[in-house]
């Protein structure tokens, strides 16, 4: 028993040191991390929970590492974590109480349109365009907006800050990318509070699955640095793409119900 107990958390700090690399580049570390975490035989509720756990040592990681390097200035962006917190802890106070239904039923079309923006999109580089909304409008408004939605439900968080990044605040890809970590830590650690307040969290293996996220994330931010949007445009891509097919290939999903299939 205590040999299984072991092969369980090796697999699991394994699946979040790869969970770690990816998200530190294009997001999605949940879609690796959540299944992995149920095959275990970890309930819903508390892989959810400690999902939201180990992913903030990935999320730090790769912020200081985009910090160093200048991508992200985090004394300047601390307000807008702040606004993302806000928006996580609320989110996840109100689960309960949303219809995740309609929320489950949207995401997968949402973030195929996504794929489909940064497929389509000509001139996505690591150069900033036109600017569209103010930090502080953006700050106010898309970030907690998108972290209340992180607390609520989770999937594609990351996509949407980097989508809200792009299009919005006109960031070239690597500059978004450091700051979607920054501002995803935030929401990630107001749900976490949350979920910590209810005693959801499993911590013995949340926080080995952290010491994996950290290491992962290590190494993804200094390859995404190193090549930037040709390494950080098709994994985007093929994250929101494998992401909605994952939502969408659960015989619960609620398209899948109402189409009787």
């Amino acid at each position: 028993m205590t040999d299984l107990a072991f092969q369980f958390l090796f697999l699991l700090f394994l699946a979040a040191i790869f969970a770690g690399f990816v998200d530190s580049i294009a997001g999605g570390g949940g879609l690796i991390t959540i299944p992995v975490m149920l095959i275990a035989g970890i309930p819903p509720l508390e892989s959810l929970a400690t999902n939201k756990l180990q992913s903030q040592f990935g999320s730090a990681s790769a912020t200081i590492a985009y910090a160093r390097r200048g991508h992200v200035n985090l004394k300047s962006q601390l307000p807008m974590a702040l606004m993302s917190l806000i928006g996580g802890a609320v989110g996840a106070a109100l689960a309960s109480l949303v219809p995740a239904g309609w929320l489950a039923a949207a995401i997968p079309f949402l973030l195929i349109a996504i794929a489909l923006f940064f497929t389509i999109k000509p001139n996505l580089n690591d150069a900033d365009s036109h600017r569209r909304v103010t930090p502080f409008v953006f700050g106010v408004t898309i970030v907690p907006l998108v972290g209340l939605y992180d607390g609520i439900f989770g999937p594609g968080a990351g996509s949407f800050y980097m989508l809200g990044f792009v299009l919005l605040a006109g960031f070239g890809m690597l500059k978004a990318t450091a700051h979607t970590k920054l501002i995803n830590l935030g929401s990630n650690f107001g749900s976490f509070l949350v979920f910590a307040a209810t005693g959801s969290v499993l911590w013995k293996i949340g926080l080995i699955m952290g010491v994996g996220q950290f290491l992962g994330a290590q190494v993804g931010s200094r390859l995404a640095m190193k090549n930037g949007a040709k390494l950080i445009k098709p994994l985007l891509v093929i994250s929101c793409l494998a992401l909605a097919l994952k939502l969408l290939a659960d015989p619960t999903h609620p398209v899948r119900v109402w189409l009787g299939f």
